[in-house]
């Protein structure tokens, strides 16, 4: 199935439902593989479509572990195999997006199209980053964030102030400096040692960023688990850092001879475990 210019519609919503039906008939649908989600979820065996599955889901409200198990997939795919999963992960959270779009055009008296837009964004700048998989509910973290999208943008339009009545604003006017400079901190602490240079953009990318950990974790080839392990190791290593004032003050040459010579144990640490892991699979042949 093809939608040629003419016919594309205008509504952002309505144009991920067209081209998701592009995907999905055909003689090669999009279509997940449900035996490869887990035992448990109460999914049905097999391969299925997924507007057949968006049908199932819909149906079974309840089905908690299943949803879950569906939308972990979906957001994986999204993030790391191509716009087209993108558009599918939109679609099957349509009728959500549908219904919340038709609560917020309540309280709208601008183009429908730009809040349809506004909503869409922030359903996708949650799929590309925010959602942590880790956590339970992605669906629902997926929905809130494009209903508070659509709710921001319903809000800025109720209160902007016009340009002729700043003068009547009461309260300060100007925007905060931002406090500190984190990524700073960071890149001082890689500097002492407290993580590895290798480390240093992806920390930067998952927490100060808040970039999803899946495409970072594929790109330095290690496990998702993996990553999160490195990640939260330099997370306690910062803090007990900070608390001893090490980011903050002159260090001294015993402690910074002391943080390079952990840091290189850990590297040696981290190659050994990468070289067992090459070796094992000529060992067991």
């Amino acid at each position: 199935m093809t939608v040629s210019d003419s016919n594309w519609p205008d509504s952002p919503l309505d144009a991920v439902e067209a081209a998701f039906a592009a995907l999905t008939t055909g003689p090669d649908p999009l279509t997940l593989d449900l035996d490869t989600l887990g035992p448990g979820t109460g999914l049905p065996a097999g391969v299925m479509t997924l507007p057949a599955l968006r049908d199932w889901l819909l149906h079974r409200p309840r089905a908690y572990a299943a949803r879950d198990a569906v939308w972990r997939d979906l957001v994986r795919r999204a993030r790391l195999d191509g716009p087209s999963w993108v558009i599918a992960a939109v679609a099957m959270a349509m009728p959500a997006l549908r219904r919340h779009a038709g609560r917020l055009h309540a309280g709208w008296s601008g183009d429908g199209a730009d809040l349809d837009a506004e909503i869409l964004t922030g359903f996708l700048a949650a799929l590309r980053d925010r959602v942590d998989l880790a956590k339970p509910a992605p669906y629902a973290a997926l929905c809130m964030a494009a209903w508070r999208a659509g709710h921001e943008m319903l809000r800025r339009a109720g209160t902007a102030v016009p340009v002729q009545d700043l003068e009547h604003v009461i309260g300060p006017r100007a925007p905060h400096v931002p406090y500190g400079h984190p990524d700073l901190l960071v890149r001082r602490a890689a500097r002492l040692g407290l993580l590895e240079a290798s480390d240093l953009e992806p920390y930067i990318d998952l927490r100060l960023g808040g970039r999803a950990i899946e495409p970072i974790a594929a790109r330095l080839g290690i496990t998702v688990d993996a990553l999160r392990k490195r990640m939260n190791g330099i997370d306690q290593r910062l803090a007990d850092a900070l608390a001893m004032g090490l980011l903050s003050g002159v260090v001294s040459a015993q402690a910074r001879e002391y943080l390079q010579h952990q840091s290189a144990h850990r590297a040696r640490t981290r190659t050994g475990r990468a070289g067992a892991l090459r070796s094992a699979p000529r060992a067991a042949a």
